[in-house]
This record gives C-alpha cells, sequence and structure tokens, in this order.
C-alpha cells in the first residue's frame, strides 16, 4: 500500500514469466507471492508466459522473436507500442525491469515519455558471457548497453555485494545492495533421505551436487576438469548434476561416471538439495548464485568460486568455502578439504544452514516495496523542483 492508502500499481517487465524457466522465473514467482500479499496491484508484461489459467497474477505478452543463442528464450519486438494502450489502462505508479533486454529498454523509454519512475533488479550478468563465446567486442558493448539503460532507472537493486561493486567501477550508478532470500520450507534438511542415494546407486558415496543450467557460462568445463582430478584419487564420491541444458551431451562425455539428474523441481529438487553432501558451484556469472542459499537452507556447504555473485553471501571457513575462479585444482582442492574433514564438514554445514534462516524472502520483499514508495515520492519532488 502507498503512504496515503491507496494500492501502488507497479508495472514488471521480464524476459521469461515461464515457472521453472530459469533462476530469475524461480525469483519473480516469489515475489509474485509477496505481491499477493502486500495489497500492491501489479501486471507482468512478457514474451513467454504460462497458459491463462496458470497465470497467478494480471500478465500481457508481447510480440517476439526466437532469440539465436538459446531457442527457449525470445527476444521481445523492440519498442513500446505493443504495451502502450494496455499499460496506459493500468495507470502505474511506477516500473520495474528484470532484464535490459529489448522489453526493459522499451519500459524505460516509456517511462521517459510518461514521466513515470523505473527500477531495475540486477539479475544476469552478461558482460562475463563474453569469455564463453569468444566474442571480446561483447563485453564492451554490454557495459555501453547498460550504462545507457541502468543509468536512466532510478534505483539498480543489487542482490550481492561483489557484482554491486562491479557495476559501481563500470560506471553504473543509484545502486542499492537487496539479496534474495530463500524459502526454507522448500529448501530444508528435513528433506534429506537415504532412500535418495539407494535410488541412485550411490549409497556409501559422498555426493557433490550441482544445481542449475548446463551451459558453458556456468563454468562447467572448470567443473568438468574437477571432476578428473578427484575422480583420479578417490572412489569414495559421485557428482550429481540437478539440471539441464544444451551442454548435457558434451558433458555426459566429459563426466562419464557422474551422475545426471536432468531437470528437477519441487520435492525431487529439495531432496536432491538435502541428500547430497557439498554443493559444487564454480560459476563466476551469477548476480547472486541462489543456489549457495538454498544448499546453506537444505543443510550443506557450498563451494563456489571467488568471482561473480555466488560467493557473496559466505563467510569463508564458516558457512562455506571459496575457490579460485575457473581454477580446477583450487576447486578440488576444497572438495576434499571437506571430503577429508567430516567434522569441519559438518560444523560449516550447521552455520551455513542457521545463516539461511535468516534470510526469508518475506523481510527481502517488505524492503522493496518500502523502496518504491521512497523512489516514488522522490522522483516527484525532483520533478517539482525542475
Amino acid at each position: 500500500m502507498s503512504k496515503n492508502n491507496v494500492p501502488l500499481r507497479v508495472a514488471y517487465f521480464a524476459g521469461s514469466m515461464k515457472p521453472g524457466h530459469d533462476g530469475v522465473t524461480r525469483v519473480l514467482y516469489k515475489l509474485i507471492e509477496g505481491l499477493n500479499h502486500s495489497g500492491i496491484e501489479s501486471v507482468f508484461y512478457s514474451a513467454i508466459l504460462p497458459p491463462e489459467s496458470e497465470q497467478p497474477v494480471k500478465m500481457r505478452q508481447v510480440p517476439s522473436i526466437t532469440f539465436p543463442l538459446y531457442k527457449e528464450y525470445r527476444f521481445a519486438v523492440p519498442g513500446y507500442k505493443h504495451f502502450e494502450k494496455s499499460l496506459k489502462e493500468f495507470r502505474p505508479d511506477i516500473l520495474h525491469i528484470n532484464s535490459p533486454c529489448s522489453l526493459g529498454f522499451a519500459a524505460v523509454k516509456f517511462g521517459q515519455k510518461y514521466k513515470i519512475p523505473v527500477v531495475a533488479t540486477y539479475h544476469t550478468h552478461f558482460a562475463s558471457y563474453a569469455r564463453y563465446y569468444k566474442v571480446k567486442v561483447l563485453q564492451s558493448f554490454s557495459w555501453n548497453y547498460f550504462r545507457s539503460i541502468y543509468n536512466k532507472c532510478q534505483c539498480i537493486y543489487v542482490p550481492s555485494k561483489p557484482i554491486l561493486n562491479e557495476l559501481h567501477a563500470n560506471g553504473i550508478n543509484n545502486l542499492n545492495y537487496l539479496p534474495h532470500g530463500v524459502d526454507t520450507e522448500i529448501f530444508n534438511k528435513n528433506f534429506r533421505s537415504d532412500a535418495w542415494k539407494k535410488k541412485y546407486g550411490i549409497e556409501g558415496k559422498a555426493a557433490l551436487l550441482f544445481a542449475g543450467r548446463l551451459v558453458w557460462e556456468k563454468d562447467l568445463q572448470t567443473l568438468a576438469n574437477a571432476y578428473d582430478i578427484i575422480m583420479r584419487k578417490r572412489n569414495d564420491t559421485v557428482f550429481v548434476l540437478a539440471g539441464d541444458g544444451p551442454i548435457r551431451f558434451e558433458l555426459e562425455k566429459l563426466m562419464p561416471e557422474a551422475l545426471f539428474l536432468g531437470y528437477q523441481q519441487g520435492k525431487d529438487l529439495s531432496t536432491a538439495y538435502a541428500s547430497s553432501d557439498i554443493l559444487v558451484f564454480p560459476s563466476t556469472t551469477e548476480t547472486f548464485g541462489n543456489v549457495s542459499l538454498e544448499a546453506m537452507a537444505s543443510g550443506i556447504p557450498p563451494i563456489c568460486a571467488r568471482e561473480g555473485g555466488a560467493y557473496g553471501i559466505i563467510n569463508e571457513g564458516n558457512t562455506g568455502l571459496i575457490a579460485e575462479p575457473r581454477n580446477p585444482d583450487s576447486l578440488a582442492e576444497k572438495i576434499n578439504f571437506l571430503l577429508d574433514n567430516p567434522e569441519i564438514r559438518t560444523d560449516i554445514a550447521e552455520k551455513a544452514y542457521h545463516f539461511a534462516q535468516t534470510q526469508s524472502w518475506d523481510n527481502i520483499f517488505k524492503k522493496l516495496f518500502e523502496s518504491y514508495q521512497k523512489v516514488i515520492d522522490n522522483y516527484n519532488l525532483i520533478r517539482r523542483a525542475a
């Protein structure tokens, strides 16, 4: 609610609203739960929507074309003319973009034309993808594009401090640290099951879990190389990959003794987390890395790379371990340390679990919704003074 007891009206813009599509959509569906209890009126615009009967909130689809790098993503047709009429009828107090895609850029232009404040959440670190697609110009282009879109926003919510510092260093302003939360009912050590390991024939072995999309920008070559190092010296462990993606076939050849679970959701995902022993997450391209917090809430210690956002919430040696980025030897060393020191592993897991219990979505969304009103008030104040 606004300070005048009139419901705030917020329009959201996202690349995809297909449930479970990626980490961003998982966050957005948690946001929808928060919105439905807040009194805020909302509408979501996206190129990809679930069937109307499955939409938990008002949604509007925009015209789009297939995105060349990922066939399952679509690229919104540039410009705001496709949503201008319906958005004017909705009369938003504030616009919130969740991707710097063409749809997000169009929302910024709409906000400028109709004098409506725009905020953004920095979900995806596209600038770091350049090395994986061997297109060097992509990195400088990305930063130039980011400045052109984000510096026109009144506030940028950034979920991790390492990424916030990187954005600041690259000339992006109006940054606000706002981490993601975790649903401790979905991710909880109570889902741990001895039957899970028995089901997959890995009982008696330590399960090293990777959870996420199977794409090279998750630094999965580093994971595969660490796999080689570990498997040459140990027979008491198994690598488990929960997720799917375009490089699964290649990874299956690189990691022939690993267990590939495919896409997991619901109780299956909760059980996979809690029944594993260590999260191994080498990605350097995350803005937050929800999996780190999900692992903590599930009672297992995370090992993440010292680059990107996934390690930002880890207190080294207390709630997890941090490996050097793109360094399979460092990653393998951290894995071996936890495998060889079960008491330390248990202690870290317990501390991580207790930390995760403090990171509720309710607190995060309360801060977000309060911030909306501050942004609106400040925007109006500046406009009146101009």
